[in-house]
C-alpha cells in the first residue's frame, strides 16, 4: 500500500506558505517558510487520516506526484497501522476477528489501530500477517 501523498505548496502575498493535499482535502497547513509548511504538512496529513479512522471511512489512495511535486511520507509505524486499518475494511474483518487471529483481546487491537499508541513492531507484523500482508522497508537519503 502506497503511503506517499503528493503535496502542493503555495506562496501567499503575505509571505506565508500553504501546503495542501489533493487526495486528502482535510489536510491543510501553513508555515512562515516553505520548509516549515512542509514539516507541518506531515502532521496535518496524520491528523486528517486519523479522522478517516475515527469516522470509519476508507483511506484515500495517494495520487501520482506530478513532475517536480514533493511527496510526504508517513511515519513508518503510522503507515503500517493505516495499512492494517484499510485491510480490515477491504476484507470485511472485524477487530475481534483480527484479535482472535493474532491471539490478543479487542483492547490490544484498538491500540494497534490507534495512531498515537507506540505499538510493538512485532504486534504490527503479526496483524499484517493475519491479513495476508507484510511490511517492507525502504531507506533513502533525506531531502
Amino acid at each position: 500500500m502506497n503511503m506517499a501523498y503528493p503535496v502542493t505548496t503555495r506562496n501567499y502575498p503575505n509571505g506565508t506558505f500553504g501546503a495542501f493535499f489533493a487526495d486528502v482535502p482535510e489536510a491543510i497547513t501553513a508555515g512562515e517558510t516553505e520548509c516549515e509548511a512542509l514539516d507541518n504538512a506531515k502532521d496535518a496529513l496524520v491528523v486528517a487520516l486519523s479522522g478517516y479512522l475515527d469516522a470509519g471511512r476508507s483511506l484515500p489512495k495517494p495520487g501520482k506526484a506530478r513532475r517536480g511535486q514533493r511527496v510526504i511520507l508517513l511515519p513508518p509505524r503510522v503507515a503500517i497501522k493505516l495499512a492494517i486499518y484499510q485491510a480490515l475494511r477491504d476484507q470485511s474483518m472485524t477487530q475481534a476477528q483480527l484479535g482472535e487471529r493474532i491471539g490478543v483481546d479487542g483492547k490490544q487491537v484498538r491500540r494497534i489501530l490507534n495512531l498515537d499508541h507506540e505499538s510493538k513492531l512485532s504486534q504490527l507484523e503479526s496483524a499484517l500477517a493475519a491479513l495476508g500482508m507484510v511490511a517492507s522497508v525502504s531507506v533513502t537519503g533525506s531531502s
